[in-house]
């Protein structure tokens, strides 16, 4: 391989190197924040669903009603499709993502990469069908 070529891929194995790596902190804080608000608000409208599930009131009265007395399921439901709409499982797997499409554009290439983000190069295939 000439020169050129070499310092170029060592070029781009160290810039997504340091993506992934400037990803990792912040991944970390989402994944301890969304541990946290996920667990609270799961448990928010486990308890809340039962009691509104089994409230007399439910069957009588028309749905945004029943909502309307039970503010607590209400939010917690609606906070979590919020955060799931935005998004919020994204931030926790971002370099995962980051190097699972940078490792399908890598195949063009006979190429691959690590979770870090270093290069992989993969044996170039010879066609040896010489007659």
């Amino acid at each position: 391989m000439e020169p050129s070529a070499c310092e170029d891929l060592k070029a781009f194995e160290r810039r997504l190197t340091e993506v992934v790596s400037s990803y990792r902190p912040s991944t970390f804080r989402w994944r301890k924040l969304l541990a946290v608000v996920l667990s609270a608000m799961s448990m928010c409208t486990a308890i809340s669903a039962w009691y509104w599930l089994r409230d007399p009131r439910t069957t009588v009265v028309p749905l945004t009603e029943s909502l309307w007395i039970h503010p607590v399921f209400t939010v917690a439901t609606l906070t979590l499709v919020v955060l799931f709409i935005l998004g919020i499982q994204k931030l926790v797997i971002a370099p995962q993502i980051i190097t699972s499409r940078t490792r399908m554009v890598l195949g063009d290439f006979n190429m691959s990469c690590d979770d870090t983000g270093k290069l992989i190069l993969k044996p170039r295939q010879s066609n040896n069908n010489s007659t």
